[in-house]
């Protein structure tokens, strides 16, 4: 976040733990990704963590396991991470000793580099039918809790759980939505009252593919339809997504929780599936996500919950090749391996997009290290931060070089709240438009980009958006 003074400034102490805080607490109709891992073609976390940071607007991304490598892959980046537990470890994280290690080994080390939010318990552990895992995610949940709590994080990093359709015996009309007899009372009355106590959300996986037929594939679509009345409410219902969400959001409401926020913790549509299935293809699920993306973001909410956005995580992004089952499985990535989109919604920045189109695969800058000192005064040539360089030695950067430029053209401007490049808001983007200001202004001497061999020269220009770098 930056400061209120004249120069941007990160502070990776108070100042970006208060901004962890706001970050993790609110929910603001931003898009993330859900990032499976489940297939043997996929490129190296890091180049996905700067893929989506440099490349793309997505701003949050959950993991489905605790996997080190993929927590480290984020770190500096400002993107929201959410981890998952799997399904599996639940009954152990009811102990408050194994909860604790698994705080230790999983969140401590990583935070707050890696700008982890929320942590998952499991995922549709009420469609498992395991009696195990049902009787011990509330206690888990409560447990990993308090483990959080003393690390001092619980004020940092939520604790939620996300659910399929599957635990509503009711969802039409949408006014009329029940939670299964049994677990309404039982299970999900305390895990209700365990969110709210600690303001975290309920998650939803609503799939309105797999609710569609051939009747209702526009209603799915977000396309023009004749809707679906409620009797009721006299409510029109023109999507089936809003009529899934408000089911949900009136079986908490009938146990005294309509205060709730909802997260769409997955939601998608496949480019590929069985003959048989209804809807399947590239086309339907590019016009599904992007529709959705406008949708959730619009403000407009839903009939029951109007004027809301909804943090919204698209599956994914990827496909896996590995999945079992049919097709479709398989075949709701919005990327390739090679990072390229498998069809548009919106989600590359617009330079990205442009580029993608004129020339099939998306490159992101590769800087070059600086040859030696000599002087390279050519056009074409930008100043970035080096692969690697620590967030203090960057800040120092900033520091230094906004303080030089004052009155020299644009200065730190830009980056600053409101500026064209102030987004992504973190360090090492921050840092990489003072440093090319710096080094434009001083004439494009390799030395200029030197900053204690933080800096590096590229021919790849770093603008993206609104946001020009100088050249």
């Amino acid at each position: 976040m930056a400061a209120s003074s004249s120069l941007p400034h990160h502070v990776p102490t108070a100042l970006t733990l208060l901004f962890i805080l706001v970050s993790a607490t609110t929910t603001n109709g931003s898009i993330g990704v859900n990032y499976g891992t489940v297939a043997d073609d996929l490129p190296p976390p890091g180049e996905v963590a700067r893929f989506l940071l440099q490349s793309t607007v997505i701003n949050r991304v959950r993991i489905f396991d605790p996997n080190p490598e993929l927590i480290q892959a984020f770190a500096h980046t400002g993107i929201q991470l959410t981890v998952t537990v799997p399904n599996d470890q639940i009954p152990r994280l009811a102990n408050l000793s194994f909860a604790q290690q698994w705080i230790k080994s999983y969140i401590q080390p990583y935070f707050p580099a890696t700008n982890l939010v929320r942590i998952l318990v499991g995922n549709e552990v009420l469609s498992t039918g395991n009696r195990l895992l049902i009787g011990t995610l509330v206690p888990a949940m409560q447990t990993l809790h308090a483990a959080l709590a003393g690390a001092s994080l619980d004020r940092r990093i939520q604790i939620s759980t996300p659910h399929s359709l599957g635990i509503l015996s009711a969802s039409t009309p949408p006014s009329a939505g029940k939670f299964h007899g049994g677990y309404d009372v039982h299970i999900l009355k305390p895990l209700l009252g365990f969110l709210r106590s600690t303001n975290s959300p309920f998650m939803i996986n609503p799939y309105p593919f797999f609710g569609c037929s051939e009747e209702t594939l526009d209603y799915a679509l977000f396309r023009p339809n004749l809707g679906f009345l409620d009797p009721n409410t006299r409510i029109r219902y023109t999507n089936m997504l809003d009529a899934q969400l408000d089911a949900v959001f009136s079986a908490m409401k009938s146990l005294g929780f309509g205060d709730l926020e909802i997260v769409i913790a997955e939601t998608g549509w496949p480019s590929k599936g069985e003959p048989s299935q209804i809807g399947a293809g590239q086309e339907n699920a590019a016009q599904y996500n992007r529709n959705l993306m406008r949708h959730v973001n619009s403000g407009d909410g839903t009939p029951l919950m109007p004027n809301r956005t909804f943090e919204t995580y698209i599956f994914s992004l990827f496909n896996e090749d590995l999945k079992p089952g049919p097709t479709c499985e398989r075949n709701f990535g919005l990327f390739g391996p090679d990072l390229t989109p498998a069809y548009d919604v919106g989600i590359l920045r617009p330079t990205v997009s442009t580029a993608a189109r004129s020339s099939g695969p998306t490159a992101t800058p590769s800087p070059a290290e600086p040859d030696g000192g000599g002087e390279r005064k050519g056009a074409g040539k930008w100043c970035v931060a080096k692969e690697g360089a620590d967030v203090d030695s960057l800040q120092r950067n900033i520091d230094y070089v906004c303080g030089a430029l004052v009155g020299l053209g644009p200065g730190c401007g830009p980056i600053q709240e409101g500026g064209e490049c102030f987004f992504p808001d973190t360090v090492r983007a921050h840092a990489a438009y003072a440093m090319n200001a710096f080094y434009q202004a001083m004439g494009r001497n390799d030395y200029d980009c030197d900053f204690r061999r933080t800096g590096a020269i590229t021919a790849v220009d770093p603008s993206y958006g609104n946001c020009k770098y100088g050249h």
